[in-house]
């Protein structure tokens, strides 16, 4: 009787749900139970079979049989007619009297196999026709087969396709666990952490890393973690017995055709982990069927994951080898694709603001990738990590002038998502880019952007200090509306403090400045933010007549977000004077206007505004609708502001309650 499974692996976890998966394949009824273990090289396929089948191996009582077809072998792959001639011999069969003739090997091989209780496992398959010969015709055994590949040609011959995946953040410290002993991990968890992040959920990475640890007792994880944190460091690691898991990924990248080959060079130039596939059609150059041929020969060889919505993933230590095949000009390429798209989304999310960069110019190429601003706020939701993870490629690699415009397209999209760690981060980096650049005016209003950040953090003396170069630098190049933006947001630092007629005589400059310069839009921002002041000084006639004004001026310009923010703070002003009727059908008004245009922040603020009046017309359970939705919508557009809307919902809960 043949026992050829190697020993399974001395220690194994998890892998439930594939285990249950193959306990299924297992019961199935009237034909032969056959799997197809499926995933990246180093995943564990080959643990995980060997551990199900000596699980159930004494339900196979005619034996086991077992080859490393060796799909990745320097000899290349073995032929079927060789390991059938293997197993003929592993069944009784005298050498001399195995046929020479393939065909007559496999129909002996039928014949030795038919009606028998075997278990076999037909380890690292390369293709389906290399599997088909060895398929034995009974239905009391079992064959499982590993393979990079996903060889779903097998299905027909009524294989089921099991997705062999990483293990996740909890999996892979529980394995470091198994492997170097629970007391190392519980000393040192963020260490232990950290070790499972870089080895991004592969097995083999989490072996060859705890085989370290075991051959030094006394090297603490951190000490380790803080050697493997350089980028690709871990693909050089190499077992004793084996190659290392970069070679393990060459291996599966040779195999592949030119047309895939050359997109996963593409694919590694990708900033992010998942992208679409339009991406890489437009820097290929390929039109969309070859890209999908070959991205699908890319998911079938387990190099990348098909994800729903038409987009792909890769495993982040693939994407580092795939990333050390790319060259630079494919890198910048892609960088440049996603500042091209971001900059069509923000010219129509935000079609009145003054932009800058040579990519608002009426003659640079575009796309007309959004017909909507819904279209474009969508893409700019789904595609944040990835924009951001691009603009970092193009910081990393001294890419200044991409730097700044990325800086200068982001704006528009901060100011509906508020962001701000992020925001002030990349304005910190966009003004190194700009003078770099050598560009002051970009420079200046990188800062004036900077500081209003800041000032709705409160942190109103750094703001100063940032629009004070801006003033500096604006004024020393003779550009005005740089000088009147600064002015602007030097009121708004002014009014934070308490200056309130500091504040309105920095915001009554900039309008006179914008009003000689001709600029309407910034005539109506600054004129609304006096109004602002004149009602917080009391002075509430002067306040409405500014605020009329600007709201009428931002909706001759067709600017529904800033005509629905100056309708905002009239309201506001009719509130506080009394006028509650007035002030509802005003903030309703605005809330008409802001509803449509899938700006969360903007969104929230009319809807705290509607919950100040119903809490002061004493309605207080309207109070609470209108900030329970106005805390959703800050927190979705992640300001700090939601915070203080949850203090006060929970003021008026309790005052409810008291009542």
């Amino acid at each position: 009787m043949p026992a050829q499974l190697p020993a399974p692996a001395a220690r194994f976890t998890h892998r439930q749900r594939e285990l249950a998966e193959l306990n299924l394949v297992r019961e199935s009824a009237g034909r032969l139970p056959f799997a197809v273990l499926s995933g990246p090289g180093g995943v564990g396929k080959t643990a995980l079979a060997l551990r199900w089948l000596h699980n159930v191996r004494d339900a196979y009582a005619d034996g086991q049989l077992y080859v490393d077809l060796g799909a990745f072998s320097p000899g290349g792959p073995v032929q079927p007619d060789t390991v059938l001639h293997w197993f003929l011999l592993a069944l009784g069969v005298p050498a001399e009297e195995i046929p020479a003739e393939r065909s007559q090997r496999e129909a002996l091989y039928r014949t030795m196999t038919a009606d028998k209780s075997l278990a076999f496992l037909l380890d690292n398959a390369i293709s389906a026709a290399q599997v088909r010969p060895l398929l034995p015709v009974t239905e009391r055994g079992v064959v499982l087969v590993t393979s990079r590949h996903r060889l779903t040609g097998l299905e027909i011959d009524g294989a089921t396709i099991v997705d062999v995946g990483f293990l996740n953040p909890s999996e892979s410290v529980d394995v470091l666990a198994e492997l170097v002993g629970a007391d190392r991990v519980r000393a040192e968890p963020e260490a232990a952490d950290e070790l499972a992040a870089a080895c991004a959920g592969l097995p083999i990475a989490l072996t060859l890393v705890a085989g370290r640890l075991r051959r030094h007792q006394r090297r603490r994880l951190a000490r380790e973690a803080s050697t493997l944190a350089e980028r690709g460091r871990l693909l050089q690691l190499t077992p004793e017995d084996g190659p290392s898991i970069d070679a393990v990924f060459a291996a599966s990248y040779e195999s592949l055709s030119p047309l895939a080959a050359g997109l996963f060079h593409v694919c590694g130039a990708h900033p992010g982990i998942t992208f679409t596939l339009e991406v890489i059609a437009d820097v290929s150059g390929l039109d969309d069927d070859r890209v999908e041929d070959g991205i699908d020969e890319l998911v079938d060889r387990n190099l990348l994951i098909d994800l729903a919505g038409g987009r792909v993933r890769f495993h982040e230590l693939v994407q580092l080898h795939a990333r050390a095949r790319a060259e630079d000009g494919v890198v910048r390429a892609v960088v440049e694709w996603y500042l091209d798209t971001l900059v069509e989304a923000d010219s129509v999310i935000h079609p009145h603001r003054a932009m800058w960069g040579p990519r608002y110019a009426d003659d640079f190429p575009s796309r007309g990738r959004f017909t909507e601003r819904e279209q474009a706020f969508r893409w700019l939701r789904d595609e944040r990590e990835t924009v951001r993870a691009a603009f970092t490629e193009a910081d990393r690699n001294g890419w200044s002038d991409l730097v700044w415009q990325y800086c200068e397209a982001l704006w528009g999209f901060f100011l509906h998502y508020r962001q701000y760690d992020d925001f002030i981060d990349t304005q910190h980096r966009g003004i190194a880019a700009a003078r770099e650049c050598a560009e002051p005016l970009v420079e200046a209003r990188l800062r004036s952007q900077l500081g209003f950040a800041l000032a709705h953090l409160h942190r109103y003396d750094e703001s100063i200090a940032e629009n004070e170069v801006a003033l500096h630098l604006a004024t020393g190049h003779g550009h005005q509306p740089s000088v009147a933006t600064a002015l602007a947001q030097l009121g708004r630092c002014a009014r934070g403090k308490g200056d309130l007629p500091g504040a309105l005589d920095y915001y009554r400059r900039a309008a006179e400045l914008q009003e000689r310069l001709g600029v309407t839009r910034g005539v109506a921002l600054c004129r609304r933010r006096a109004g602002d002041v004149l009602a917080k000084l009391g002075r509430y006639d002067e306040a409405e007549v500014e605020l009329r004004a600007a709201a009428g001026l931002m909706e001759e310009l067709g600017d529904r977000n800033q005509y629905a923010r100056a309708l905002m703070v009239l309201g506001t002003t009719q509130r506080h004077r009394g006028e509650l009727g007035e002030s509802a059908d005003t903030l309703e008004k605005a809330l008409s206007v802001v509803r449509g245009l899938a700006s969360p922040f903007y969104l929230a603020e009319v809807l705290s505004a509607l919950g100040d009046l119903a809490e002061a017309r004493g309605d207080l359970e309207s109070a609470r609708d209108y900030l329970t939705e106005a805390r959703e919508h800050y927190l979705a557009a992640g300001d700090p502001q939601a915070a203080g809307i949850a203090t006060r919902l929970d003021r008026l809960i309790r005052g409810q309650g008291g009542a």
